[in-house]
């Protein structure tokens, strides 16, 4: 499970890019980097979800890790953006200025003329 707060198929189109966004702010691990996503106010994402989705993006060239034991607890994977993953973070924040641009004109028209028809 994504979160309860927003419908799942709007986490899944914004989740990727808003992980690495919170990632190119600075080198962080998964537990900060959940917490940033529902501090945001997207909801709490599961480990399920949010661990899988890093080593994609890892895998991807996107973003780097690296293992650090924890000072009197758990190791900790630490993730920082790679020049390759901050390229890819503007092109998409350039398509999403876009996309959002688009999509609310048209929920925005639709229900300001009151027509809500299909």
């Amino acid at each position: 499970m994504i979160s309860d707060r927003w419908p799942a198929e709007w986490l899944r189109g914004v989740l990727s890019v808003t992980v690495l966004a919170v990632i190119a702010e600075g080198e962080t691990y998964g537990y900060l980097i959940g917490q940033r996503l529902d501090d945001a106010g997207l909801g709490r994402i599961k480990g399920g979800t949010l661990y899988p989705l890093l080593s994609r993006q890892e895998a991807s060239g996107l973003v780097s890790s690296t293992w650090r034991e924890g000072d009197g607890g758990p190791g900790r994977k630490f993730y920082r953006i790679t020049a390759e993953g901050t390229r890819e973070l503007e092109r998409l924040r350039s398509e999403w200025a876009a996309f959002t641009t688009i999509t609310a004109t048209l929920i925005g028209s639709r229900a300001e003329e009151g027509d809500l028809r299909g």
